[in-house]
């Protein structure tokens, strides 16, 4: 277990979540549709960590579904600003957690999290524990608790089937 998914593991022990943590061969979750493969679920049920640059120079993340594209037009009605990912070692220097393992905990103090409402469709969804090997099990409603999320947000695209048509 990397320290960085056992720094996660820590955090999430005292929401009762700890022992959720599943850990895989290395890089096995990395990718949206390797987490998938590994935890063996839909793609569109990976909770995927986005980190985006706010104007400050600080991170913000939103967790989306796997299947959910960010708007930029909806992101920048939402948060006031244009949505910009964060690059290369930014992510780590910002957020803790390496680029693939980026997930909503153990993150500091100053970078807020949102939930974006197209994970809200699944009884469970998977998100990242700090490291591209390792995800957890939870109810949308857990994820909320356990990320200390700031809310749910409308940020996505491409999940709605009325998209799709």
């Amino acid at each position: 277990m990397t320290e960085n998914t056992e720094r996660v593991k820590a955090y999430l022990a005292p929401f009762g979540f700890a022992e959720r943590v599943h850990e895989f061969a290395d890089g096995a979750t990395a990718t949206v549709p390797l987490a998938a493969a590994a935890i063996g679920c839909q793609e569109a049920q990976i909770a995927k960590s986005m980190s985006f640059k706010t104007p400050e120079g600080g991170a913000l993340i939103v967790v989306t579904a796997g299947d959910g594209k960010i708007n930029s037009g909806m992101f920048k009605r939402c948060f006031g600003f244009k949505a910009s990912m964060l690059k290369g070692d930014d992510v780590r220097t910002l957020t803790g957690h390496p680029i693939g393992g980026g997930c909503p905990f153990a993150l500091p103090d100053n970078v807020p999290v949102y939930l974006d409402v197209s994970m809200q469709r699944f009884d469970h969804i998977y998100p990242a524990c700090g490291s591209p090997a390792s995800m957890a099990t939870m109810t949308p409603s857990e994820l909320e608790t356990a990320s200390q999320a700031k809310g749910w947000v409308d940020v996505c695209k491409g999940w709605r089937e009325e998209e799709e048509a």
